[in-house]
């Protein structure tokens, strides 16, 4: 048993007084786990189990399901509203449906916390997601090589899962969202995107396309139920 650092990523009632827990573990990855808590509405350990807080928790077990023995919060909730709290969980759907269990990943925890930190403060939304988005890409081994795109003297990309970029030697056409400015994949290359100032909405835009394209394959093309959230609110969708 050991105690360490984690986030919830999701609940679900199990049995009777239990509930079946997704969560983001410092030392070992995603983990599914049980928590009893209990038969009253102010149990303290049901209070804790919410997305966003800070945890520091205690697993024991080795069958299916962990048990959290102990739990305990170490700091506040992130205070998250509107678009940042949309936007947060759609990372934590994301982990949810990628992440394969008990693989530890430290980086990406470390990850995590940065970028609900950043929506916390009000920090804009769209970079923030595909800092983490490429965060989480690198630790499924799916890093990009931009080196294509500084190489070929073409206008235009594709990417291809398993290729990586590939120059196209024709005209692209018009509003194609399968071929990708060389000038904007150099800027997002040198994580120009960061700065608003000086990036362009196209920029932003691409880049956005082309996350969407290589998440939605990983995800097998199944929607993500967070992004309905966006839809349902009518407001401006940064997710994937």
């Amino acid at each position: 048993m050991i105690e360490q650092k984690a986030f919830v990523l999701h609940s679900r009632p199990y049995r009777e007084n239990q509930q079946l827990v997704d969560l983001l573990t410092e030392q070992d990855g995603k983990v599914t786990a049980l928590v009893y808590v209990g038969q009253s509405k102010r149990s303290i350990k049901k209070g804790l189990i919410q997305p966003f807080l800070p945890l520091k928790l205690t697993l024991k077990g080795q069958g299916a399901f962990k048990q959290i023995t102990q739990v305990d919060s170490i700091s506040k909730s992130f205070s998250l509203i509107k678009n940042s709290l949309f936007s947060s969980f759609y990372i934590n759907e994301l982990l949810i449906r990628l992440l394969t269990e008990h693989i530890a990943c430290q980086q990406l925890f470390i990850q995590y916390q940065t970028t609900l930190t950043a929506l916390a403060q009000g920090e804009e939304i769209a970079p923030q997601l595909r800092l983490f988005e490429l965060a989480l890409l690198e630790e499924l081994g799916l890093s990009f090589d931009f080196s294509p795109v500084f190489e070929h003297d073409v206008s235009y990309f594709q990417y291809i899962h398993e290729q990586g970029f590939v120059p196209v030697y024709c005209a692209a056409p018009k509003n194609s969202t399968q071929y990708f400015d060389k000038t904007h994949l150099q800027k997002i290359a040198q994580r120009e995107f960061l700065y608003q100032d000086k990036v362009t909405g196209d920029v932003s835009y691409t880049f956005k396309l082309l996350m969407r394209q290589v998440i939605n394959q990983l995800l097998g093309n199944k929607p993500l139920n967070s992004r309905k959230l966006f839809l349902k609110k009518s407001i401006k969708v940064y997710t994937n």
